[in-house]
């Protein structure tokens, strides 16, 4: 549940972008820090753990307006896809109010997709939460490859896979040059306000 600073009047809530190892977590971040960088405090904090980092840094979506009365300033964390890290991800995932998911569109890393998915079930699970009940958006990563002649998973193929029960709202991306991305951060932002609006009220 977001925080509510009384004095400040800021409304402080938590995005968390998971996903398997080298999906393009860390990309996301980077293209929104840098493309958004206005609407950014501070910087960009990279806390690493060996071959694989957590990222995060606050984000003012100045254009959102308030909730009851509150500024909403969000904080962006990534957390490390590789399974041995799987206690940071736990220590990442608490508190949070909404969730990207980023699958690695390679046809290769079907599995780890599908992995990472029941892992971050399982995370929730132990602070008693269910997937269902977060907003969470789902991003395929990696869209530009097929140009280049690199066998991809179909769109169709990952809705299946992953989405097929959760029917959260997806987006094809490249978070290398940012095709996708805002949007996938737009929408998970707007249901994630709408979440808290509600639980307000």
């Amino acid at each position: 549940m977001a925080n509510l600073n009384f004095k400040s009047k800021e409304m402080e809530c938590k995005i968390v972008y998971y996903g398997p190892g080298r999906g393009g977590k860390t990309t996301n971040l980077e293209y929104i820090f840098k493309t958004y960088r206005k609407q950014t405090t501070g910087k960009m904090v990279s806390i690493d753990t060996r071959g694989d980092r957590t990222l995060f840094f606050d984000f003012l979506p100045l254009k959102l307006g308030k909730i009851r009365g509150y500024n909403v300033r969000v904080q962006l964390y990534t957390v490390p896809g590789q399974v041995r890290y799987n206690s940071t991800r736990k220590v990442v995932l608490r508190g949070v109010d909404g969730l990207v998911f980023v699958a690695d569109s390679l046809l290769l890393r079907r599995e780890h997709n599908i992995m990472s998915l029941k892992n971050l079930q399982e995370n929730l699970r132990s602070f008693g939460l269910k997937i269902s009940e977060i907003p969470l958006v789902i991003q395929y990563n990696k869209r530009d490859l097929e140009k280049e002649g690199i066998r991809l998973l179909s769109v169709e193929s990952m809705e299946q896979d992953m989405n097929r029960q959760l029917q959260a709202p997806s987006f094809s991306a490249s978070a290398s040059n940012g095709q996708g991305v805002g949007a996938t951060l737009k929408e998970c932002l707007k249901l994630t306000l709408e979440s808290l609006q509600n639980k307000l009220e």
